[in-house]
């Protein structure tokens, strides 16, 4: 492949992105891709062949769910050998939530996936989508010695590249919608197209790709907060077939000491459900015993989470019950960076 063209594959999911105004009623509705390089022609300016292929029903990223995230690896799968590079088109909303997952159901990936949506539709006058379209593709099919440079699931939006599973949607107005708090940008788009080699993954490309499909969903999210009642957290824990819940605690990782807290995590740890601990910051890490608050939770055996971010702490948490990890090392692995989740 290394003396032809880079071939990317452009995957649409949904969203914004792929929407064009009907300028007689002023509704959205999602156009043709195979009609793309007439709506943007300066992608025939690229350097790539590109070739596109459509969810049959375009989903809105609030739909976005373990089922369709199948549906986008497997569309990969089938055609990693064919293709050098893909591009995933999304609806921004739940775009964090899906780059993170993909990043753990794609093991030993060796291309890039590179996840993008926009704010404004791509026929609008002020639209960001060709440009965060056209960088997408850009960055996909950018090669070293024959060899793609970029070998991870990353997110490019507004004139940044991050890892995908570092990102939190931040603002739903401005172009600038996403952040990577805990580390750094991949790449920034101005005059020159600047990577940033030495933050990206660095994964062992004699591996095989290895696809994994099966997601747990029973978990469950809950996020502290003054006053949070004994009956609310036991209305959780009393969900039917219920494996692993994550907190989102104040700071650093810290949380109330009432007994009937402590006890309540206790006794759920001990029936053999999985507590994770990560930070309602959008910024910062978990340090379970820096603080009296969470000195307990750390005795107990509360997982931390470090400095992942919820979206990466939810399709880790599904991947790894999906995969029947083994209990004696389930809290080693969660704590452990697998796809650059955690520093």
């Amino acid at each position: 492949m290394s003396n032809s063209k880079p071939k990317i594959l452009l995957i649409y999911t949904g969203g914004t992105i792929g929407m064009v105004k009907d300028f007689k009623t002023g509704v959205l509705r999602a156009f043709d891709f195979k009609t793309l390089l007439d709506k943007i022609p300066e992608l025939q300016l690229l350097d790539c062949n590109i070739d596109t292929v459509s969810f049959e029903k375009p989903i809105d990223s609030s739909n976005m769910n373990p089922k369709y995230w199948v549906q986008i690896v497997e569309i990969i799968e089938n055609r990693y050998n064919a293709f050098d590079g893909f591009v995933i088109l999304h609806g921004s909303d739940t775009m964090s939530y899906s780059a993170s997952a993909l990043s753990f159901m794609l093991e030993n990936l060796a291309k890039p996936v590179v996840f993008t949506g926009s704010q404004l539709p791509i026929g609008d006058l002020r639209t960001d989508a060709k440009e965060n379209l056209i960088t997408s593709i850009q960055v996909a099919s950018m090669q070293v010695k024959g060899k793609p440079a970029i070998k991870e699931v990353c997110l490019y939006f507004e004139y940044k590249l991050y890892r995908g599973n570092r990102t939190t949607k931040i603002n739903a107005e401005h172009f600038q919608a996403f952040a990577s708090l805990n580390y750094p940008d991949l790449a920034e788009s101005g005059v020159y197209l600047k990577i940033n080699h030495e933050y990206l993954f660095k994964p062992n490309t004699r591996k095989k790709l290895i696809v994994h499909k099966n997601l747990d969903e029973n978990i469950a999210l809950i996020k502290l907060f003054p006053g949070i009642t004994k009956a609310v957290f036991e209305s959780v824990f009393n969900i039917p077939n219920l494996k692993a819940v994550i907190i989102e605690t104040y700071g650093a990782g810290n949380c109330t000491t009432e007994k009937w807290f402590i006890d309540l995590l206790k006794e759920n740890i001990f029936k053999g459900i999985y507590i994770i601990n990560i930070t309602q910051c959008s910024g910062g890490s978990v340090m379970m015993g820096h603080y009296e608050t969470s000195s307990q939770l750390k005795k107990i055996g509360v997982i931390s989470g470090k400095d992942i971010t919820t979206e990466a702490a939810v399709g880790k948490l599904m991947c790894l019950l999906g995969l029947k990890t083994p209990r004696k090392v389930f809290k080693t692995m969660y704590e452990t960076s697998l796809r650059g989740e955690i520093t």
